[in-house]
C-alpha cells in the first residue's frame, strides 16, 4: 500500500477544495474524500457549480439551472443558460511559460510557449474563418501527436467547428468512410495521408509538415487577433468512434462544455496538474487521453508531446525522455506497463526520475504485479493512479487522488460527482460482488449522442437499454468495502 505523505496531503489541490466547499456551504464535516463524494453526488448542481469557481472557468450566461434532467438521463442538459469558449478556456495563459515541448524523430524539437501558441490559434483561427469555416462545420484531422495538430483543434474549437479526430487504426477504406460521413468543411492532413484525404468529395485541404501548404494557408493573417465564438454549453466540441452493439461503428458527439468541466475536475482535483507540472501521455491522437492532455493546458501546465518511434516497453526510451524533459505526471497504456513491469528493467536504478509524482494509466485493468513494479522498480514515492475510463464519455468512472492511499490491484475511488454503482442482472448495487459497471446519475460529460441520430433511439439503445436510467456499455468491475473499483 502507497500513502501519501503529510507535505502532499496539504498541498494537493484537492484538499484546498475541500477547504474551499468547507467554507462556501458551512459544513465543517467536509474532511475527507468520502464526505466529499457523497456531497457531490448528493448535490451535484451545488458541486458544479463551486467546482466552476474554484477552477475559474470562463463563460457568461445564467448558470441556473445546472441540471435539466425531466426527460430521462439520456436527455439531460447541464448548463442550459451558459455560453462559451472551450478554445478560450485552454488559453487562459499569454506568457512565456513554455505550453508544448515537442519531442520528435531525427531530433526534432520544439518549444512553444503560451504567448505563441496563442498567436499560432489566432492566425489559424482567423484563416479558417476566411475559408467560411463557421459554427457547426466539422474539421477532419489525419495527424501525428504534433503541436499544429494541438493548434489546429484549437482553432477549430475558437470558431465553433467541430473536430474529428480520424483513428489511425482504421484501414483506408473505414476512415474515408468515416470522413465522408462527417463532410468536413476542413481537412488537416500530413502529405503521408494526402492520397486519403484527397479521395475525400468535401472540404478544402490543409497539408501539414515540410512539404505542406500551412504556411501559405495562415501567412495572410498574421496580424490577426484571436477570436472566439461563444457558444451554448453543449454545442458540439468532438466527434469521436466508438464500437456498440457486438461491431457497429457510431459516431459520438461530446459537448464543449461538458468536456470542460468533467476535464477540469479530473485534471486539477484527481490529477493534482498545477502550473509547474510537465505531463506527458503515450496515446494517439483519437483518444480519450489525448483529449486529456489538451485540456491539461487549461491548468498551464506543460505538455510534453511524442511523435516519434514507438516507445518499447524493454527499454530506456521513456524513462529517458522523463529525465530529459523533467516530466511530473506520465501517462501510458495498462498494457504498456504491464509489459514493462515484466521486461527486467530498474528505472530506478538506471535514471533519476526526480520529477516524476504521478504514473497515470488507462486501459484494460492494470496486473497487481505491474503496482509492485512501479513501486519496487520505478520510483517508491509516486502516486500510481490507474484510471476507468472511455473514449465514449471522455470522462473518469474511477481513478486516483492525491489524498487517498493505492492499494494493489485496485483503483482508489469513484470520480467525484460519478454516481458510479455496480449492479447485478436485477438492476441491484453489489459490494464486494463483480457486477456491471454504471453510472446511475447524468453526468456533464454525457455525449450530446450520436452524429445524425436525431431522435437518439440508437444513444439510448447503445447505453441505456442495459439497467434502465443508467449508463452503462457492459464493463465489469468490483466495487470494495473501502470505495475502490477492482476491474474484471
Amino acid at each position: 500500500m502507497w500513502s501519501p505523505s503529510q507535505d502532499r496531503l496539504d498541498r494537493a489541490n484537492l484538499s484546498r477544495f475541500m477547504r474551499f466547499v468547507r467554507e462556501e456551504v458551512g459544513n465543517a464535516d467536509l474532511n475527507s474524500y468520502a464526505v466529499l463524494y457523497r456531497f457531490s453526488i448528493d448535490q451535484p448542481a451545488k458541486f458544479w457549480t463551486l467546482l466552476w469557481d474554484f477552477v475559474g472557468i470562463r463563460g457568461s450566461g445564467e448558470r441556473m439551472p445546472v441540471l435539466v434532467n425531466d426527460d430521462g438521463m439520456a436527455l439531460a442538459r447541464w448548463f442550459p443558460g451558459v455560453s462559451l469558449n472551450f478554445a478560450q478556456n485552454l488559453l487562459r495563459f499569454d506568457d512565456d511559460r513554455i505550453a508544448i515541448r515537442s519531442h520528435g524523430s531525427a531530433d526534432e524539437h520544439e518549444d512553444i510557449s503560451y504567448g505563441q501558441l496563442q498567436r499560432r490559434v489566432a492566425v489559424l483561427a482567423a484563416a479558417m474563418r476566411a475559408a467560411g469555416v463557421v459554427p457547426g462545420d466539422r474539421i477532419a484531422a489525419l495527424l501525428p501527436n504534433i503541436p499544429d495538430t494541438l493548434v489546429a483543434m484549437l482553432a477549430s474549437a475558437a470558431v465553433g467547428a467541430t473536430w474529428f479526430a480520424c483513428p489511425s487504426h482504421l484501414p483506408q477504406d473505414d476512415a474515408l468512410a468515416a470522413m465522408q460521413s462527417v463532410e468536413p468543411a476542413l481537412i488537416f492532413t500530413t502529405p503521408e495521408n494526402l492520397p486519403l484525404a484527397a479521395r475525400l468529395a468535401s472540404g478544402r485541404i490543409v497539408v501539414v509538415g515540410p512539404t505542406g501548404d500551412l504556411e501559405d494557408f495562415v501567412t495572410p493573417f498574421e496580424a490577426a487577433d484571436i477570436e472566439f465564438e461563444a457558444l451554448p454549453f453543449d454545442h458540439p466540441l468532438y466527434l469521436t468512434c466508438t464500437i456498440v452493439n457486438g461491431g457497429t461503428r457510431e459516431l459520438l458527439m461530446h459537448g464543449a462544455g461538458g468536456t470542460l468541466i468533467q476535464h477540469l475536475k479530473e485534471l486539477v482535483l484527481h490529477v493534482d496538474l498545477r502550473r509547474e507540472d510537465k505531463v506527458f501521455f503515450h496515446a494517439g491522437t483519437d483518444t480519450m487521453a489525448w483529449y486529456w492532455l489538451a485540456s491539461s493546458l487549461a491548468t498551464g501546465a506543460t505538455l510534453v508531446l511524442h511523435s516519434g518511434d514507438e516507445l518499447p516497453t524493454d527499454g530506456a526510451a521513456l524513462w529517458d525522455l522523463l529525465d530529459e524533459y523533467g516530466i511530473s505526471v506520465l501517462g501510458v497504456h495498462s498494457q504498456w506497463l504491464d509489459a514493462a513491469a515484466g521486461s527486467g528493467l530498474k528505472p530506478m536504478e538506471s535514471h533519476r526520475l526526480l520529477a516524476l509524482k504521478t504514473i497515470l494509466t488507462a486501459g484494460a485493468r492494470l496486473s497487481p504485479e505491474a503496482y509492485d513494479f512501479v513501486y519496487r522498480d520505478v520510483k517508491e514515492r509516486v502516486l500510481l493512479a490507474p484510471i476507468s475510463t472511455g473514449g465514449d464519455t471522455l470522462a473518469c468512472f474511477a481513478l486516483g487522488a492525491p489524498v487517498l492511499p493505492v492499494y494493489r490491484g485496485e483503483i482508489p475511488c469513484r470520480g467525484l460527482a460519478m454516481r458510479v454503482e455496480v449492479l447485478d442482472a436485477e438492476h441491484q448495487p453489489l459490494v464486494g460482488e463483480v457486477g456491471e459497471l454504471c453510472c446511475t446519475a447524468p453526468f456533464p460529460s454525457m455525449p450530446i449522442g450520436f452524429f445524425d441520430d436525431a431522435d437518439k433511439q440508437r444513444y439510448d439503445a447503445a447505453y441505456f437499454s442495459r439497467h434502465p436510467g443508467a449508463w452503462s456499455r457492459g464493463d465489469r468491475a468490483t466495487l470494495t468495502t473501502r470505495e475502490s473499483l477492482i476491474l474484471d
